[in-house]
């Protein structure tokens, strides 16, 4: 009876190491993949941390460049008379004024006509016509 015994011990123990290997690959195999998956996520991290260092510099010049960009901008200034003087000086339209500007036809006589002024972002526009003249502003037109 006691070799009956040993020889079902034995099978059991064979079988339980069969089943215990059969577990430890799949959790190997699983391990495996989760390794693979942090690793490339952490070098998906490292790329989206220097990129977001590299927009932060960027922005800070940006800021740098907006703030000058502002100064100037306060220093240029907005005549009812001498925007209608400078479009009748150049030979144009409102609306082709409007085009030049990068804004509509209604605008131009609105400003012309007083009833309400350039945004702040529009006055570059606007002094960069001022330099222009009527040939350059011609041919800014056709092309």
């Amino acid at each position: 009876m006691s070799n009956f015994a040993e020889q079902l011990k034995s099978e059991i123990a064979r079988i339980a190491r069969k089943e215990s290997r059969a577990d430890s690959k799949q959790v190997k195999k699983a391990s495996a993949q989760y390794r693979a998956e942090i690793a490339a996520l952490k070098r998906r991290m490292a790329s989206l941390e220097s990129s977001v260092a590299r927009l932060l510099k960027q922005q800070t010049s940006h800021k740098a460049q907006d703030h000058a960009n502002q100064n100037a901008m306060v220093t240029l200034r907005f005549r009812t008379e001498g925007f209608a003087a400078l479009r009748k000086k150049l030979g144009l339209t409102a609306h082709q004024m409007a085009q030049l500007i990068g804004v509509s036809a209604q605008s131009v006589y609105h400003w012309e006509a007083g009833k309400s002024r350039p945004r702040a972002s529009q006055l570059p526009a606007i002094a960069a016509v001022r330099k222009l003249s009527k040939k350059e502003a011609w041919t800014k037109l056709e092309g």
